[in-house]
């Protein structure tokens, strides 16, 4: 039901409803009476200046208002902020007989919406007898909006039902209201997929906004094929449409087709300019691959754009240069940034976290806190993941504490799985089963991942084995939680073990993510994957680290092979570790890298121990300084030595 409130009383006069004369402005104290036979653009004018006090003292003594007049009064409520002032207009239409305009009702569902006053909304669309399709689209929005999704459907439905026709402006609304939905992903699909059959058969597929928001839809949720297709076949495309498509490609981990689609958009068109949205997804590509070069050249993009006043794309500097390597260039954007938000502070935390400086994190998330920002879940996310990296058990464990005590913030199932994750690193597993024992609320596949993990480090055959059960039933298609637990008893030589699980997985016809590694050299983008005879350059590589290992050797160093799961002789395990993929970066970026130039490594998965140990020996047999980050955080190796402290 609308709920009209009653206007603040006015402190001038009225002259009667119908009287040409109203008071207009006063100098000097002295009110100035002007005669007009229509105050209407009078009003307009007013709502123009950003006066909508004034425009609605003379709104009473306009005697036929027109339905352009009270659209100049809607959109300065919305602009003005004013809620009473709105239902005060509102009001008005009904009084003066414009409660039936099908326009002036779509532009106050509008209005409503924008206050997030969906009941009003709704009692607008159910009093407009005469119900156009751009009513029906004005509630539609208004609910997805809202996040009732499940209301927008059902209004589409009723939609077609009544007969009326949507148009262009229909389908972008109606996808976002899917978005909004509570469906299941399965159920999801299903419902976009309808609505796309019905985008077809109505002949807008080819209307660019409709286009876009189909892709951006699909891209959500990971469909990356029907994305990419729809872009293809688009035979019009915007700035919209290249950023939809360049985020699909970012966020749903493939950063080398989202450079390179930005490229394409640099090159083949001038009216599409890349903005701060396309920005932020290019970086968080250039930060998927650690790609330093990229990401100063984008960084340049972003300075000769004037884009850099822009919080989001600052933000997303500090966080790239940080998932870069390049934590010293994080700190030097973060410290000249005028405005904050809590995004900056989190980047930084997590900046600090990934590259093993806990303590830093800590401080810096201190130091938010002293500067007046309100943490949130992400901030604890990152912080406790900090503590973990570095074993700094009791003071997550304090933090853990506060985010609730404190920050009013109660932990999600990824909180728990940091706290799992930081007690099992630091082999206080029994600890950690008791937290996963004592949740409030149902552990997930995060949290079960956690423990496997940690496991997994310290060869706890019994706990890896009550996690995997978990996980089974909770991730049945994920081989890695499969990998894990066949690597835990291959440590502990239960070989018949090893080899059930590896039969478990090819009934299920799953496949071990293959170990795959990048590195950049002279801005260009190489990738290996683990025995691999296609690599690039791969008999140098096989000839240089066979040369590397025959010297470590001699200085002590023992091939660690208890994870190859396969019983071969030791000659055979110690090949299959030497063409791990991070090996083969190393060797190549040795070769085509100058003398005592950073070698700078991303791998997709957990570096494993050999890979480690020989990471270090080349660091100090090279004199070079060796950056890897993988699938948890950055190891920097120099002189022998791995700023992890052996603790991933």
């Amino acid at each position: 039901m609308l709920t009209f409130q009653t206007p603040p009383t006015l402190q001038v006069s009225f002259a009667p409803k119908h009287s040409p004369l109203v008071a207009l402005s006063s100098k000097n104290n002295v009110s100035v009476a002007l005669q007009s036979p229509n105050n209407n653009q009078l009003i307009q004018s007013l709502c123009k200046q950003g006066n909508l006090k004034q425009a609605l003292r003379i709104l009473p003594s306009e005697p036929n208002p027109t339905q352009q007049t009270f659209e100049f009064l809607i959109l300065s409520c919305i602009d003005r902020n004013s809620l009473s002032d709105g239902l005060t207009v509102h009001r008005h239409i009904v009084e003066d007989g414009f409660d039936q305009d099908s326009f002036l009702a779509t532009k106050l569902i509008n209005m409503y919406s924008h206050f997030n006053s969906i009941e009003n909304a709704r009692y607008v669309f159910d009093k407009t007898l005469d119900r156009t399709v751009f009513v029906w689209n004005a509630l539609i929005r208004a609910l997805a909006l809202a996040g009732r999704g499940e209301e927008a459907l059902s209004f589409y439905r009723q939609m077609n039902q009544t007969g009326i026709p949507s148009d262009r402006f229909t389908y972008p609304y109606i996808l976002k209201a899917c978005v909004s939905s509570s469906y299941s992903s399965i159920l999801l699909l299903h419902k976009v997929k309808e609505i796309h059959g019905h985008i077809l058969r109505h002949g807008f597929e080819s209307h660019v906004h409709v286009a876009t928001t189909l892709v951006d839809v699909y891209a959500r949720y990971g469909y990356v094929s029907e994305a990419a297709q729809l872009f293809d076949e688009m035979p019009e495309r915007n700035v919209v449409s290249w950023s939809a498509m360049i985020a699909c490609y970012a966020k749903n981990g493939k950063p080398f087709e989202a450079l390179e689609l930005f490229r394409e958009m640099i090159a083949k068109t001038q009216s599409a300019v890349p903005n701060s949205v396309t920005m932020v997804s290019v970086l968080q590509a250039c930060a998927a691959l650690a790609a330093l070069g990229q990401a100063k050249l984008m960084h340049g993009y972003v300075l000769r754009r004037g884009l850099d006043s822009i919080l989001t794309v600052i933000n997303a500097l500090v966080s790239t240069y940080a998932k870069c390597g390049s934590l010293e260039i994080a700190v030097r954007v973060f410290s000249r940034m005028d405005r904050r938000d809590v995004v900056s502070w989190n980047s930084m935390i997590s900046g600090y976290g990934i590259h093993g400086f806990g303590v830093e994190a800590i401080q810096v998330f201190q130091r938010m806190i002293e500067s007046g920002f309100s943490p949130n879940s992400i901030t604890f996310v990152s912080v406790l993941g900090a503590c973990s990296h570095i074993g700094l058990v009791e003071e997550g464990k304090k933090l853990f504490k506060a985010m609730v005590s404190q920050h009013g913030i109660f932990p999600s199932a990824e909180h728990y799985a940091c706290l799992v994750d930081l007690l099992g690193r630091a082999g206080r597993l029994e600890e950690a089963v008791k937290i996963i024992e004592e949740m409030r609320i149902e552990p997930g596949p995060t949290v079960w991942g956690s423990l496997l993990g940690a496991s997994r480090i310290h060869c706890n055959v019994e706990l890896a084995e009550r996690a995997s059960l978990r996980l089974f039933k909770l991730e049945p298609t994920n081989a890695g939680n499969y990998v894990l637990l066949a690597d835990t008893y291959a440590e502990a030589e239960k070989w018949d073990e090893v080899s059930r699980v590896k039969k478990l997985l090819d009934a299920q016809r799953l496949q071990k993510v293959p170990g795959c590694s990048w590195i950049e050299i002279k801005k260009k983008i190489y990738s290996f994957l683990s025995v691999d005879e296609l690599t690039p350059q791969i008999e140098q590589l096989h000839a240089l680290l066979v040369q590397l290992l025959m010297e470590m050797k001699e200085k002590g160093y023992v091939p660690d092979t208890k994870f190859v799961l396969y019983e071969l002789d030791q000659a055979e395990k110690e090949q299959i570790v030497l063409g791990h993929s991070e090996k083969l970066a190393v060797a190549f970026g040795l070769i085509n890298s100058s003398n005592g130039e950073t070698i700078r490594i991303t791998k997709n998965l957990r570096l494993c121990e050999d890979c480690h140990s020989m990471t270090k020996f080349i660091s100090k047999f090279t004199d070079r300084e060796i950056l890897v980050r993988d699938v948890n955080r950055f190891h920097h190796f120099r002189d022998g030595i791995c700023s992890c402290g052996d603790y991933w």
